[in-house]
């Protein structure tokens, strides 16, 4: 039986830091969740380091802009993680060759900046499908269409034998109330068909070894027994956590917000339910970050 708590601070004496995750935990894609925000703050104060581990496809400057817009503060988190820088210092070590279609937004661009980690990166050129080597997909074209408009194209990948880099593993993720798709619906189409997806972000491991790199950014030196990974995506942050031997907190109003029955709390046995069918189940679960 999975335990649930009413607060963060109720764990925080147990961790020093949190692997914090940011759509549908610290805002919904709009504006942030001021409970969320209090709750960090509060972590920070007493001592733990709040790193906002996030599956975002772009690099971490371009998360740090959006999250003012979101109104969420500088002072509630330390340092980002993002699947985009992930992705991008794999893109830019050759992993899909130097022609690349890109899926994605016209804001995504900045992905195709070489990261200062990578002393040598191979050059990248956009180009057209026909003559692609590689895929970098960040996210569909249209967040709201129907994902079968992408098998032609990705027929005529598969046939080619491209690789599709995936910087973004969510299936999906909630707008304020609007639910979309994501890159990780697209590569998980793909390898359906018969492509080969490559993937950067949570639950897979070169994300945390870059969220860890980032802690040890500032200084500090934790093991993960002392890491608190807090998420509302059972398929991501949930079992992305378990891989890692990192303790969870999985955030049970977000995206399983029907199927565990949270209005402020999970209901015990809707949760319970949830996650022997998910097989994956979370140290601690909460309704809300707060």
């Amino acid at each position: 039986m999975v335990q649930i708590v009413n607060q963060l601070s109720e764990l925080a004496g147990r961790y020093d830091a949190v692997f914090c995750d940011l759509w549908g935990c610290l805002h919904n894609g709009v504006t942030a969740f001021p409970d969320a925000v209090a709750a960090l703050k509060d972590f920070r104060a007493k001592g733990g380091k709040v790193v906002l581990l996030t599956n975002a496809p772009r690099p971490r400057a371009d998360v740090a802009r959006q999250l003012k817009t979101f109104n969420v503060p500088d002072n509630c988190w330390d340092t980002i993680a993002t699947s985009g820088d992930s992705a991008r210092v794999a893109m830019f070590r050759g992993a899909i060759g130097n022609k690349v279609w890109f899926m994605g937004q016209d804001y995504d661009l900045t992905f195709f900046e070489p990261p200062a980690v990578v002393s040598d990166p191979v050059e990248i050129e956009r180009v057209a499908l026909k003559d692609a080597e590689g895929i970098a997909c960040l996210g569909p074209f249209n967040a709201l269409a129907d994902l079968d408009v992408n098998r032609p194209e990705f027929l005529y990948a598969k046939q080619k034998g491209l690789k599709l880099l995936c910087a973004n593993p969510d299936i999906i993720v909630d707008r304020g109330e609007s639910r979309e798709w994501c890159a990780g619906a697209l590569a998980k189409l793909y390898a359906e068909m018969g492509g080969e997806s490559l993937y950067f972000g949570k639950p897979h491991p070169p994300v945390y070894d870059l969220a860890r790199r980032r802690l040890e950014e500032l200084g500090v030196s934790i093991p993960d027994s002392r890491i608190l990974a807090v998420g509302d995506g059972i398929l991501t942050d949930i079992k992305g956590a378990l891989g890692e031997d990192i303790d969870s907190l999985f955030i049970t109003g977000g995206l399983a917000r029907e199927e565990t029955k949270t209005i402020e709390h999970p209901e015990q046995d809707a949760l319970n339910a949830y996650v022997a069918n998910q097989q994956i189940t979370p140290t601690y679960a909460i309704g809300y970050l707060r």
